[in-house]
């Protein structure tokens, strides 16, 4: 699923890969998905986008967003976007299909759910777009100590250090999926009460944010997802899918795995202790 690290790796490659193309074909839902989300109607992204040059990208929170001439294209978490520099390659089922004028193409396919969204510049009011542009992301310099410090109120103290992180747009693009090895870096369970954590903590939570996003970024995306290309990221994941039930890196406890919040929890019971 889209995260920061891979929002940004991806929009990244779009600007190498894309940018100064001119859109020639547009297919929107040849395979219909009960969970892919459209802005409008998808019939009308044809007309919509056509003839327009595709500008700069920018991964901003979950989503990524392209800009097309006057117009804008915005994929949400769970949209899967691939390039291809050859049409024949380009699969037969797909919720987005855009050609470029060289025979290249972009192809967002939704596997559970996903968003897939055109528009013109500014006609566009989704709550989640709208936060996403206009807090600072945390691999800025805007997304200070002060910044983070102002999110931990009063209200937060009882929200576990999971539902903080990843719970109502606190920090867009921080989810379940890279919050784990943050909170493992600070050495802070998932279910730890913000307001039991000490300022020592709290300032390590902060730096880990900070780290373990660039880390992440640098390495092109986690391991448990895919770029623009369909390449696994190379950052190695601590605690995810992929390491549960194996020994921790750092102290040799198994890594543990449960249900929490509506989504999994991994962390390591020997650098991660749950305690008040």
């Amino acid at each position: 699923m889209l995260e920061i690290p891979e929002s940004t790796t991806i929009a990244r490659q779009l600007n190498e890969t894309v940018y100064g193309k001119t859109i020639r074909r547009v297919v929107t839902n040849t395979s219909p998905h009960k969970f892919a989300f459209y802005h409008g109607d998808p019939a009308d992204y044809e007309n919509l986008l056509v003839n327009q040059n595709i500008g700069d990208s920018f991964g901003i929170g979950a989503m990524v967003e392209i800009t097309a001439g006057d117009c804008r294209i915005v994929l949400g978490d769970g949209a899967n976007l691939r390039y291809y520099d050859d049409l024949t390659k380009v699969p037969p089922k797909h919720q987005l299909l855009i050609e470029f004028d060289d025979e290249s193409a972009l192809v967002c396919s939704v596997q559970m759910y996903g968003s897939v969204f055109a528009f013109k510049a500014g006609d566009f009011d989704n709550k989640y777009y709208l936060v996403a542009k206009e807090k600072p992301q945390p691999l800025t310099d805007a997304f200070d100590m002060a910044y983070f410090a102002a999110l931990h109120t009063a209200n937060t103290d009882k929200l576990s250090a999971k539902a903080f992180l990843a719970t109502e747009q606190r920090i867009p693009g921080l989810g379940n999926g890279v919050l784990q090895d943050i909170l493992f870096h600070a050495g802070i369970h998932p279910k730890r009460k913000t307001g039991a954590l000490s300022g020592q903590e709290l300032d390590r939570l902060f730096g880990s944010i900070k780290d373990t996003l660039a880390e992440m970024t640098r390495l092109k995306g986690r391991d448990t997802e895919k770029d623009l290309f369909g390449n696994t990221g190379g950052y190695k994941t601590i605690l995810s899918k992929n390491t549960v039930g194996k020994p921790c890196l750092v102290c040799g406890t198994e890594i543990q795995k449960a249900a929490y919040l509506g989504g999994a929890i991994y962390w390591c019971p020997g650098c991660q202790p749950l305690k008040e």
